[in-house]
């Protein structure tokens, strides 16, 4: 049957307003088939735009991620390592506003500090004097008369020599014929850290702080011993750091005891290869950790990441603390410690969050001014906090701080305050695109741990304490690739902590170290009775001030040339 018909108007839409088009009075006559057709039609056409949208919508924001993770590649690659910004706000400024283009380092016309002192160096006299043909008059040929006086200058110099120490051990034979006495004698041997080896106490301390605080590959260090008329193969070296290492065992204990009593750690961890199989694990990555206190740097290698190893070495603290904080970075290693262990609070690196803002401002350069604008205000929490601890007295609760101290822990409240209003705000805008999204949600959710500073001014803003110490790790780690054998990561662990305690104490780790590697060798290469001597925190202040300074001259020092014994 046929349909019915249907008048449709259709306006022009170039017609100009006001004015009616030509043919607006026209009438076109369609069936309700047609008509049907034509909707359905329409309908599928705006359907397949809005698809098409929304694909290109898509893939738009994928190529602009994909443009944002070569712009970061690019920049890891390529650019500078330095994590501040280019733009001139991150410049320091001069009294005026502008950006400062001063040098660094000593500038002209301001007063330097002189030559520097060396109380400690030993004076070596050596006299010159002039030729006998210079010292008449070129004229008369009447000799010059010598002055009490001489003109003096100092030149520093460094002289590094091997020498065999030949023991000579006097005996002696019986004068009596008493039974049950030995009828020779001879003097006790010299003390040896390692019992029949050659290698003497300054050697083994020349290895282990050249490896593990200098960064150099144990062949490296063979070479150079060698063209110094040492040569030693790097067997014999690994060899005997596998038999000293035991010695260090009991000095580690009384590390991580003494720091599991502390109440304020820095933690952090890096990757650190050792070539050896394990069963069950693939390849051969490891990781270090590094845990400092107030008192005591503490390095572990483990064959993994997992969150157990910080748990494991915080089940030991000492119980009677109620509150311990761990400044740590955003690793959800440690965010497992703190919820398993109620007494531990994680303060949040702030560093960690200004570079989350600075990463996405290089990636995506269309939101750098929003991107910066979160700089600059962070920037200023810095700042407002280091004007608050210029008043901090340790020795005082929060509530009793001076005046002065409240003032400007006031001010570092409502800026503080802002920042998580700001952030609420922005959080709520449908506008923003994934990338601010993301880094206003992190924010939130680390909320808690990065604001633990403003009531306990002792916690630093970022973890850059931890961080400073895996600078020298990683030096032996590019250096040296890691660690050949299980044994030999557990005595870089155990060297590392030993070194960056000592300079945590200011003590120096040379004479430190040939102490107590002498301590070892006189109770016959065992670790002493009485570590107290070698725990900076059970010293005596003259013991350190001792140990602070460079070692003297040893009596193994070189003399003349051995000769044949006497007759």
């Amino acid at each position: 049957m046929e349909s019915s018909t249907r008048q449709t108007s259709v306006s022009n839409p170039c017609a100009v307003a006001g004015e009616a088009p030509p043919f607006s009075q026209n009438w076109v006559q369609l069936t309700q088939a047609e008509h049907i057709e034509l909707k359905w039609q329409g309908n599928y056409w705006k359907r397949q735009h809005a698809h098409l949208k929304r694909q290109n919508a898509d893939l738009k924001q994928e190529l602009g991620l994909a443009h944002a993770k070569i712009r970061d590649l690019k920049q890891r690659l390529y650019g500078k390592k330095s994590e501040k910004a280019a733009s001139n706000r991150d410049q320091p400024a001069t009294d005026d506003g502008q950006a400062s283009c001063r040098a660094r380092g000593q500038q002209t016309g301001r007063k330097g500090h002189g030559r520097t002192l060396r109380p400690d160096l030993p004076i070596v006299e050596e006299v010159r004097d002039s030729a006998p043909e210079d010292q008449t008059c070129s004229v008369c040929g009447k000799t010059y008369r010598p002055l009490s006086q001489t003109e003096d200058s100092r030149i520093i110099e460094i002289q590094i020599q091997a020498h065999v120490r030949l023991i000579r051990r006097k005996m002696y034979a019986q004068a009596c014929e008493c039974d049950g006495v030995a009828g020779i004698l001879s003097a006790p041997p010299a003390p040896r850290v390692i019992s029949k080896s050659s290698v003497g106490v300054s050697v083994w301390t020349e290895v282990l702080l050249n490896k593990f605080l200098f960064s150099r590959a144990l062949y490296n260090l063979c070479t150079d011993y060698a063209y110094r008329g040492l040569p030693l193969a790097p067997g014999t070296l690994t060899g005997g750091l596998k038999k000293i290492a035991p010695l260090f065992k009991p000095l580690i204990n009384r590390l991580v005891e003494q720091q599991l009593s502390e109440a304020l750690f820095h933690n952090d961890e890096t990757g650190w290869k050792v070539f050896e199989a394990i069963e069950g694990k693939v390849g051969y990555r490891w990781w270090l950790w590094v845990t400092q206190s107030s008192s005591v740097v503490y390095y572990t290698l483990a064959p993994s990441r997992s969150g157990n190893i910080p748990i494991n070495h915080f089940s030991g603290l000492d119980k009677r603390l109620e509150q311990v904080i761990v400044v740590c970075d955003r690793y959800s290693g440690y965010k497992r410690l703190a919820r398993e262990n109620p007494v531990i609070i994680l303060a949040f690196c702030w560093a960690h969050l200004r570079r989350d803002f600075l990463d996405a401002a290089k990636s995506w350069p269309d939101l750098q001014e929003w991107m910066f604008s979160w700089i600059e205000q962070i920037g200023a929490i810095y700042a407002l906090n280091a004007r608050r601890l210029e008043q901090w007295d340790p020795g005082r609760a929060l509530a009793d701080q001076t005046p002065a101290f409240m003032a400007r822990h006031q001010a570092l409240e409502h800026a503080i305050r802002r920042m998580a209003e700001r952030c609420d705000r922005e959080r709520e805008m449908e506008e923003w695109q994934g990338i601010q999204r993301d880094i206003l949600n992190s924010l939130n959710n680390h909320w808690l741990g990065l604001t633990v500073f403003v009531q306990s001014p002792q916690v630093p803003l970022d973890n850059n304490t931890a961080e400073r110490r895996m600078r020298n790790p990683g030096m032996g780690r590019k250096n040296y690739y890691g660690s050949g054998r299980q044994w030999s990561a557990a005595l870089a662990a155990m060297m590392f902590s030993l070194f960056q305690t000592m300079l945590l104490w200011k003590l120096n780790p040379h004479h430190w170290l040939y102490s107590y590697l002498n301590a070892c060798a006189e109770n016959s290469g065992n670790p002493p009775a009485d570590l107290a001597p070698f725990i900076p925190w059970m010293m005596s202040e003259q013991r350190k001030q001792q140990l602070a300074k460079p070692m003297t001259e040893t009596k193994s020092s070189i003399s003349a040339p051995l000769g044949p014994p006497p007759p």
